[in-house]
């Protein structure tokens, strides 16, 4: 007797109820071309996301009096800072928004809503008097654009296998902070060829993508039933210790990514006087090389674990800072460019190490679990499901960290030497913390004779 059909699902939503990506022979048959397909459309989307959140980097350094926008330092930091905060507090929401409606149907919501903050910026940015509160609104609406990262890590994150997600996850967040030095490059053309008072030129470029990238997710991606959380899926990673090191460590990759690259134009010329041209030439740089060795991190990650990797490049963060601590005592531009940049990479390469941790940490709490007697295919399950919680909550967290680097800068600029030493003095101290926890956590060798329940509950997994 033929079983009854499972009912139809609306023809306007796609999904995949099976999905299991660690079974070998359904991953070659046909899950990797179905997976690849929607790492595509995801990089797509975040990539214009983060193009959009920082745009205000880029805008900044347009607002002059030549254009009637004439405002002081301290209050483009503030212009800058406004985004990463609302972009950070909408992380936690999208990524478990993306388990709720699918990651097709909120792709395609969350590329299309971008549209709101660029059209508004379209009309204001070029009438002159407009007072700051509007630019500040504007702004935080952008701040949307910082949401599609955890949505689209938690979508990708149940879509590759345990042995892939260093790179998965590397390429999809690699090709989104790519966003970052794609509209810092738009805005050197800009500024090179139509010269330093026609913001609106870099802002009308995002008004086709924006509508690509909807138009796109809606016919190629789908939604997959394995990215459903169930209930209190983030209630139960808020209560597990890793969550919190992790995001910590976050806070000292991405932030510093996503922070230095929102102030490094307003930073150049604050420290040395650099012109719009001067400060655009080198700011799309940094995160550029930043966002191409993210996936650097995450394959190194797959290859050493991603604790070490983690380990030696907040080593060279800190070697980093106080090179840049050395520039500016020296009053040297290239040396202060150079050591930025090379900041950038490494924030890049941390990034894909930190976020590797995530699945790797929970995979092996999985095989500890399964190791005390307790259901294998449970414990994984709950493995991924804890991964995709912490990823929405470490982005979230990480995000913040971009607030803060501004927030420092802002108040380092503000005072009375107005100087950017007492920054750099702060975020080497915050390096070093982080080098500490990472190898206290995730190195610290396992005492001999202590069982796998032990070495959990200590927080010790070695990954």
């Amino acid at each position: 007797m033929t079983p009854p059909a499972r009912p139809a699902r609306p023809a306007t939503r796609r999904w995949i109820e099976d999905w299991d990506p660690e079974n070998e022979e359904f991953w070659q048959r046909s899950g990797k071309q179905t997976a690849r397909r929607n790492l595509i459309f995801s990089v797509l989307s975040e990539h214009i996301g983060f193009s959009v959140w920082s745009m205000w980097s880029v805008l900044v350094l347009f607002m002059s009096p030549e254009i009637g926008l004439g405002f002081t330092p301290a209050q483009k930091f503030l212009l800058v800072v406004v985004p990463t905060l609302v972009g950070a507090a909408l992380r936690l929401p999208y990524s478990y928004a993306v388990t709720r409606f699918g990651g097709r149907n909120w792709t395609v919501f969350a590329s299309a809503v971008l549209l709101v903050p660029t059209l508004a910026a379209l009309y204001f940015v070029q009438r002159p008097g407009t007072p700051l509160w509007v630019f500040l609104l504007i702004g935080a609406t952008g701040g949307v654009g910082g949401g599609n990262f955890a949505s689209s890590m938690t979508n990708i994150t149940a879509l590759f296998p345990q042995r892939l997600q260093g790179w998965a996850l590397g390429i999809n967040a690699g090709g989104g902070n790519l966003g970052v030095a794609a509209v810092q490059l738009i805005g050197l053309l800009v500024i090179a060829t139509a010269g330093s008072t026609h913001p609106a030129y870099v802002i009308a470029v995002y008004l086709p993508l924006i509508v690509a990238a909807s138009l796109l997710a809606a016919l190629k991606m789908d939604n997959f039933a394995a990215v459903r959380s169930a209930p209190g899926a983030q209630r139960e990673a808020a209560r597990n210790p890793h969550t919190w090191w992790i995001s910590l460590l976050y806070v000292g990759t991405f932030g510093s990514f996503i922070g230095y690259g929102f102030a490094f134009g307003l930073v150049l010329q604050s420290q040395f006087g650099a012109t719009p041209l001067e400060s655009a030439s080198y700011t799309f740089l940094g995160p550029l090389l930043g966002s191409l060795f993210r996936p650097v991190g995450g394959l190194l990650s797959d290859r050493w674990g991603g604790a070490r990797v983690t380990l030696l490049t907040f080593c060279a963060m800190a070697a980093g800072t106080t090179v840049l601590l050395l520039a500016s005592a020296q009053g040297s531009y290239g040396l202060f460019v150079a050591g930025f940049t090379v900041l950038f990479v490494l924030t890049g390469i941390g990034n894909g190490s930190t976020y590797k941790m995530i699945p790797a940490v929970f995979a092996r709490q999985a095989e500890d679990e399964v190791t005390s007697g307790h259901d294998a295919s449970a414990a994984f399950a709950r493995a991924r499901r804890l991964s995709g919680a912490v990823i929405g909550i470490a982005g979230a967290v990480g995000a913040l960290g971009g607030v803060g680097v501004n927030l420092v800068f802002r108040s380092a600029y503000s005072g009375p030497a107005g100087s950017g030493e007492p920054a750099f003095v702060a975020f080497l101290g915050f390096y070093l913390v982080c080098i500490l926890v990472t190898r206290a956590v995730y190195l610290r060798r396992r005492p001999a004779g202590e069982s796998a329940p032990e070495r959990v509950r200590a927080g010790a997994s070695r990954v």
